[in-house]
């Protein structure tokens, strides 16, 4: 249980970084990699209570890392 978490924040970390190199996101590379980092830590927390979620855990970091940067709209905000 202990290593699937840390992988899951490895890989929200690495996916918050890439956004943010490839141009995905204008947030900054600290405030992407919290929000997937945040939104990683959600996903596998409400897969180990309830079940809910994808099958393979990298899988599921990497959709949820996704998702929160899409809800989360800080790039639409002046600069």
């Amino acid at each position: 249980m202990f290593p699937v978490m840390i992988g899951t924040v490895v890989i929200a970390g690495i996916v918050g970084y890439a956004s943010e190199k490839v141009g995905f996101t204008r947030n900054g590379y600290l405030q992407s990699i919290i929000i997937c980092v945040g939104g990683a830590f959600l996903a596998y927390f409400v897969k180990l209570m309830f079940g809910i979620g994808l099958r393979p855990a990298g899988v599921n970091a990497i959709v949820s890392s996704l998702g929160a940067l899409i809800i989360i709209p800080t790039h639409w905000r002046r600069r």
